[in-house]
């Protein structure tokens, strides 16, 4: 079919979500698109529908054939098909129990203090420099990548090398780049990975190094949580910082009441949507939802960027509202047995950050409008390449 609509749909402005989706969502929450990589899968738009695809053990990220399936991008993380489609269920519900403890609500709440050291200065070496700064390569960048290198066990002044792999990994128009990256990424942390094998530590490379697995499903999995441990948590600081300059009566509120993080997070969390891409999962057997069958072996897009502007779900959808009852939460983590295990981690940095930011720097605004702030392009996690700001 030709007249399917095309994925990605252009927005107005980098912080709103494109206008299509609410359309679609009207019409139909679950609908048959053109993915960009030019392959048919069904996107799911509405609140309660990305909520039940989320929880339906019916869907996966594998498929029978990975060579013919649907893709979404040339992306070698969420692009296509990914894990052994016999095994699938089985090893992420190990990988799940493996990974629980390291960041239970428990571990992260006691990682908040050490968070907040290096919060503190990270804003104490800002604030030695002179305006304008930016923001994202001094204070958004750092941050979640130095939590992230002591969480698992990484050397934080290889940064750079792995910068360079991430960026390569997340590229959505270039596979054979990407699959390059991450072959890369993942031989640079198998070889941290057999030296913790004689040298255990208390960190998740440790835990994995003892894991029953092969090498080269360690070493996938934790260049997986190296990535998304640090480039999702960058966005939404960038984001969030963005939302409130851009309405400075929410950065007064913010700077005179910083008990309101919480609520900021959520929002932050709920309202940020710097990638376009989407999640993608395979059809196991035939799915129907109302008046839609999915066939096994289809592909579906998952929008959490989509679902989290569901005006019969958050009134006023495109408001950032601080105040915001959350009693429907936003599935920006995802759901059920798909709830992303680095939740906890992510809030605590956030909540350390939006806590503390508006107190140090009460003043800080933008020095180019929302609209002007340079995109980072074709790839994955999408996001800022500078946050420029004066105090």
């Amino acid at each position: 079919m030709s007249d399917l609509p095309q994925m990605p749909f252009p927005r107005h402005h980098s912080l709103d979500v494109p206008p299509e989706y609410r359309e679609l969502r009207r019409n139909a929450p679950i609908t048959r698109v053109r993915t960009p990589a030019g392959d048919e899968a069904w996107l799911v738009t509405g609140y309660e529908e990305v909520r039940r695809m989320f929880a339906d053990d019916r869907l996966g990220r594998s498929h029978p054939d990975p060579a013919s399936a649907p893709r979404v991008s040339g992306s070698v993380l969420l692009g296509g098909p990914m894990g052994d489609y016999a095994t699938e269920k089985d090893q992420h519900q190990r990988m799940r129990k493996l990974l629980a403890p390291a960041f239970s609500a428990r571990r992260m709440n006691a990682l908040a203090d050490h968070v907040r050291e290096l919060v503190s200065g990270l804003l104490d070496e800002m604030a030695g420099k002179t305006p304008p700064v930016d923001l994202h390569e001094h204070f958004s960048f750092p941050l979640p990548v130095l939590v992230i290198c002591e969480l698992l066990g990484v050397p934080f002044e290889d940064r750079h090398h792995f910068r360079r792999l991430s960026d390569g990994m997340s590229r959505t128009t270039d596979m054979a780049a990407s699959m390059t990256a991450m072959e890369e990424l993942s031989g640079y942390i198998l070889e941290l990975v057999r030296r913790k094998r004689s040298r255990p530590a208390e960190d998740v490379l440790s835990d994995l190094a003892h894991m029953d697995a092969d090498d080269s499903e360690i070493a996938r999995l934790g260049a997986g949580l190296l990535f998304a441990g640090h480039e999702t948590t960058v966005n939404r600081i960038d984001y969030g910082v963005v939302f409130l300059l851009r309405d400075l009566a929410l950065r007064d509120a913010l700077a005179a009441d910083p008990s309101l993080a919480p609520g900021v997070v959520e929002e932050i969390l709920r309202m940020a949507s710097p990638s376009d891409h989407g999640l993608v999962r395979y059809a196991k057997s035939d799915i129907e939802v109302g008046d839609v069958t999915i066939r096994a072996g289809e592909a579906v897009v998952i929008v959490p960027a989509a679902a989290n502007r569901d005006e019969s779900v958050f009134p006023e959808p495109d408001v950032f509202d601080m105040h915001r009852d959350n009693a429907d939460p936003h599935v920006a983590f995802g759901y059920a047995q798909h709830h992303c295990v680095g939740a906890n981690l992510a809030r605590v940095e956030l909540r350390e950050v939006f806590g503390t930011l508006f107190q140090r720097f009460p003043k800080m605004e933008l020095t180019v409008a929302p609209e002007a702030l340079p995109v980072r392009t074709g790839r994955l996690a999408g996001g800022f390449l500078e946050v420029p700001v004066t105090w």
